[in-house]
């Protein structure tokens, strides 16, 4: 299968079972477009007849020659022979997890009406962890890694802040460990920066390897959702605590995180501000909510934020030029690498390779799947225990949703996210296609940038 459009003067064929990504001129991007569609003379003529003025048949007869060399070579019209080894990649990973999101506070000091935990609490009691029980899912964590040496752990709520003494007595006791139990943990902080200071700012610019922090962008889109218990906007509050928490951080290894909805589908304006108070490591996230939320992302939406994914590759481009790059989250793409054949066909590994912890030690798929108790898979002392449940995320791999197999994008999106299928369809290999269609117009604008600077490079 290869996928072909064209965007910002580039023609672009994506071949999509190698990888193999090709900006051609327009006589190459309609003979790739004809060339299964007959023998070479029928090809050549066709597009001499459409091209007579830009190329003579000479030369589309080597350009079609040349097409059938990177066929040959895989690089073009490749097979996608990987569905009959995507369980079995899977498996060899059964048992053994790599991550943990351990939600060490149900509670928030924000009441941001579009959140899916429910401001915070899961849809269950308020609650924050304990240092024993946090201590207990590192072990948890270590003694069900194998011979994994680097682990992930996110701090996450809620509102992690809530119980920071625990959560830096969780990283002392884990760098305690590192040594004896051949092991490096990578901590994350996920924050809306309410209750940043001094502390938090000096101890995680030592510990976190990331931190990520939540703005919606402008002031008046940020404040209409994210406000405290009393119903004030927190916008003038957190963002300079996040200029000085950024800047002490060397402007590095962070993420303003914002969502955009009904609200705000031009989020372009929310992006081109972050830049402006002096933020470039970006993402921008579509809410995802029930649909008849008034904050839900609407069809009419839709072309709207697809010419917002426009905008911003152009922008990305031209900061390029003007020597002040940034970097938004959806559009990393590595045209030479990326990630491995594994990720691409099996996700971030949710129930199996990583999990979510509650206060109490309770295990989840991940922090979307918290509070709804068919999908709690066991606990922190007893492991796994609902083998039903986790053998659905095992066997959760690209091609077991079925409207995948005809999508070009499936090796990008590796089947997209099992908790958004679940709550858009009722099955974890359902397809939420509504997020499937940004994600597309996303890859489409994300390659179109990596090969302009490719293409470009000085």
């Amino acid at each position: 299968m290869i996928h072909q459009y064209q965007q910002n003067g580039y023609n672009i064929v994506l071949d999509v079972a190698s990888g193999s990504v090709h900006a051609v001129d327009i006589v190459a991007y309609d003979l790739i477009a004809a060339y299964l569609g007959g023998d070479k003379q029928k090809v050549v003529d066709e597009i001499y007849a459409k091209h007579a003025d830009q190329a003579t048949k000479e030369e589309i007869a080597d350009l079609y020659d040349e097409v059938t060399a990177l066929k040959e070579a895989g690089k073009l019209f490749a097979e996608d022979n990987y569905e009959r080894i995507a369980g079995t990649l899977k498996a060899r990973t059964s048992g053994v997890v790599k991550a943990l999101c351990l939600h060490v506070a149900h509670t928030c000091n924000l009441n941001c009406s579009y959140c899916f935990a429910s401001q915070g609490r899961y849809h269950g009691e308020r609650a924050v962890m304990s240092y024993e029980v946090g201590k207990r899912a590192l072990d948890f964590l270590v003694e069900n890694s194998g011979s994994r040496h680097n682990l992930e752990v996110d701090f996450f709520g809620g509102e992690p802040l809530l119980n920071w003494d625990v959560v830096k007595r969780l990283v002392e006791y884990a760098r305690s460990i590192e040594k004896a139990k051949g092991k490096r943990f990578r901590f994350t902080l996920t924050t809306n920066g309410v209750a940043i200071d001094d502390d938090v700012i000096e101890f995680s610019n030592r510990e976190m390897s990331n931190v990520v922090l939540s703005l919606d962008g402008r002031k008046e889109v940020h404040d209409r959702y994210r406000v405290d218990l009393a119903g004030k906007g927190s916008w003038d509050k957190i963002v300079p605590k996040f200029q000085r928490f950024v800047k002490l951080r060397g402007g590095k290894n962070y993420y303003m995180r914002g969502t955009f909805t009904h609200a705000n589908p031009d989020f372009l304006e929310d992006i081109k501000t972050m830049l402006d108070l002096g933020f470039d490591q970006l993402s921008m996230e579509p809410v995802v909510c029930d649909p008849h939320d008034p904050s839900a992302l609407t069809e009419e939406d839709k072309a709207v934020v697809y010419q917002q994914y426009e905008e911003l590759a152009n922008l990305m481009i031209q900061r390029d030029r003007e020597g002040k790059p940034f970097t938004f989250y959806h559009y990393m793409i590595d045209l030479t690498g990326g990630p491995c054949i594994y990720k691409r066909i099996s996700g971030c590994g949710s129930g199996t390779e990583y999990m979510a912890v509650t206060p109490w030690g309770d295990l989840y798929p991940c922090h979307q799947f918290v509070g709804d108790d068919k999908f709690k898979l066991g606990d922190i002392w007893q492991g796994v225990v609902n083998k039903e449940v986790q053998d659905q995320f095992a066997q959760v791999n690209v091609y077991a949703h079925p409207e995948c197999r005809d999508c070009w994008a499936r090796l990008y999106c590796s089947g997209g996210c099992a908790a958004n299928a679940y709550h858009a369809t009722g099955k974890v290999t359902g397809t939420y296609q509504y997020g499937c269609d940004l994600f597309r117009k996303r890859m489409e604008c994300a390659i179109m940038v990596a090969v302009h600077r490719e293409l470009n490079k000085q």
